[in-house]
Parts: structure tokens; C-alpha cells; sequence
């Protein structure tokens, strides 16, 4: 693998047609009630689940990502797969995320982990080497990328670039967050008149034309993760970060329209991936898809991730790509 990650994730949205990711963040009271049954998951006990119930739960988990990974492939260019969902249920959770990571490999897919790590330096490169690889990790058991915070600065961003850029993998760094009270930290204004976010996407930025870390695409293996907001703010973050791909969330359940992510494109309609969990892993419990496609929940799930492909095609002005099918 010595293409670097911004072209080899450039390359499959090319190659797919489209900007869109899934995003995989299982909950057990979520899953279709036949896979609760074959596992026999009790969902009013989880809280309190002992080891068997753990494992039997990560069994489930791997299962239904296995369908979605199956479901979706064809379609997107990548997963995004949330580490959270997993490390509820300790050892059997982080053996689930792991084999997920590699069946998605298999599949042919671009692999996000959304880890959101971060520590001082030392650790960092700890945090680094494990979700990103290094000597005596096989490759297929990391991610093509993680998610990662900037409170620490340059020193515990750092050694994540080191790692990322040796390995040829890439970074997408917190910026402007989807969840609702992000702007009491994010929205402040300093002294020079930017805000919080804007500052950091400066920073991110210089992170992103670090020697050797742009790739012949034009951007860089770190990105960051922008949640589109109001369009003069959105706008502006695109403007202060021109070498980083946007992973963008927020889309589908959260209430993020096409038109509101389209703003974290460039112009060339390059410059962005946008994700969508729940509206699509969990499309078997939306009439519009259960009413179609029965106890079929696979069937659902691809569906939905063909309606995404195309809201994002119709949003971004992607063309001559085929339609879904």
C-alpha cells in the first residue's frame, strides 16, 4: 500500500461515483429482532451482561456489520466504523470492531475508525501506532484512518502524522462538530476575531502542508471533520483549509441536508465524504423501506445507502456516474 490515503480515497469516489460513506454504530436494541433471537440477546439486561452475554452481543454486532458491509459495498467508497459501540462490551466488543475492520477490507472498501484519540506526545504515539499500524501489526487489522482531537496542539497531533504518513494513512481532525451544544467551545470568538473552529482549522491546515503529506491529488492525508452549520461559516472553513478532505457527519438522522453539505465541497465537487449512520443501518425499521422489503433488512439497508448515494450525486453535481441499481 504506497499509494498515500488522500489519493486512494479520491480514487474510490471516483471510482464509485459518489461521496458517501456509512457510518456503523450498532446498538443492540437497534438490531433486527431475528438476529436478537438467533443470539439470544436480552435487551433489558445489557447493562448488566456478564461475559457470555458480551460475547454473544459482539457476535450479533459482527453478524449485522458483516450485512451492512455486504449491503453497502457495491455502492460507497467507504465505512466509518465508531470504536464507542464496541468498547461498551469490553474484550468480545474490541474483537467485533476488529474483525469488522477486516471484513471491510475485504470488501474492498476505505476503512475510517472513528476513535477520536488524543494525548500529550508519548502517548499519542502509542494511541497512533495501535489504531494506525506499525512494525508486527498486519495491516488489514487497522483502519485506513482515524478520527483525532486537537485540544492537545501540535505535540499530541504530532505523532499521529508521523504514523499516519508513514504508513500511508490518514487522519481526519475534529473541527466543527455535529452535536448541538459544539459551538459553546467551537463558536467562541478570540481576540483576532476568529472563532474557536476557525482557529483550529488554521492549524489544521498548516498540519495538512506538512512536508511529504500532500499526495498528487492535491490533498493531504490529514483532513478533518466539519459539520456544516450555517453556510457563511461553512464556507469560510472550506476557504481556510484547501488541502484537507472534510469528512462530513451529520447527514440523514442529525438533520443535515444535502444542500447544507454540498457547502463543504470545492467547486470542482472534490474535497469532502459525507456520512450517514442511522438513516441508513437502520432503514429496516423506516416504513418507506420495511413496507418494500419485509423482514428482508439487508435489502433495506442497501436501499437506503442507494438514496444516499444518489441525494449526494443530485447535491454535489456529480455527473455522468452510473445510478444505482
Amino acid at each position: 500500500m504506497n499509494t498515500p490515503f488522500a489519493d486512494r480515497l479520491m480514487a474510490a469516489v471516483r471510482d464509485k461515483g459518489t461521496p458517501a460513506c456509512v457510518g456503523l454504530d450498532p446498538l443492540i436494541e437497534r438490531l433486527p429482532e431475528n438476529l436478537r433471537k438467533k443470539h439470544a440477546i436480552d435487551t433489558a439486561a445489557t447493562d448488566a451482561c456478564g461475559a457470555d452475554a458480551r460475547s454473544r452481543i459482539a457476535n450479533a454486532f459482527v453478524e449485522f456489520g458483516q450485512g451492512v458491509i455486504r449491503a453497502v459495498a457495491p455502492h460507497v467508497p467507504a465505512i466509518k466504523i465508531n470504536i464507542a459501540f464496541f468498547e461498551r462490551y469490553h474484550t468480545e466488543g474490541i474483537r467485533a470492531y476488529h474483525e469488522l475492520v477486516q471484513a471491510s477490507h475485504e470488501a474492498g472498501l476505505i476503512v475510517i475508525g472513528d476513535v477520536k484519540r488524543a494525548d500529550i506526545g508519548h502517548t499519542s504515539m502509542q494511541y497512533a501506532i495501535a489504531q494506525l499500524g506499525g512494525e508486527g501489526i498486519p495491516p488489514s487489522a487497522v483502519a485506513d484512518a482515524i478520527t483525532i482531537n486537537p485540544y492537545f496542539g501540535s505535540d499530541g497531533v504530532a505523532p499521529f502524522i508521523e504514523v499516519a504518513h508513514a504508513q500511508n494513512r490518514g487522519l481526519f481532525v475534529l473541527v466543527q462538530t455535529s452535536n448541538p451544544s459544539a459551538s459553546e467551545v467551537q463558536g467562541l470568538t478570540l481576540p483576532d476575531g476568529l472563532t474557536v473552529c476557525q482557529h483550529v482549522a488554521k492549524l489544521v491546515q498548516t498540519w495538512a502542508a506538512g512536508e511529504g503529506l500532500i499526495g498528487d491529488s492535491g490533498y493531504s492525508c490529514v483532513g478533518a471533520v466539519v459539520s456544516p452549520r450555517d453556510l457563511e461559516s461553512t464556507v469560510r472553513i472550506r476557504e481556510l483549509m484547501p488541502n484537507c478532505i472534510f469528512l462530513v457527519p451529520g447527514f440523514g438522522a442529525q438533520g443535515r441536508t444535502a444542500g447544507e453539505v454540498a457547502k463543504c465541497f470545492k467547486e470542482d465537487g472534490t474535497g469532502a465524504l459525507v456520512t450517514a449512520s442511522r438513516s441508513v443501518i437502520y432503514a429496516f425499521n423506516d416504513p418507506k423501506y420495511g413496507d418494500a422489503h419485509g423482514d428482508h433488512w439487508r435489502a433495506c439497508v442497501e436501499a437506503a445507502c442507494k438514496d444516499l448515494v444518489v441525494a449526494l450525486r443530485d447535491a454535489v453535481g456529480i455527473t455522468g456516474a452510473k445510478t444505482p441499481h
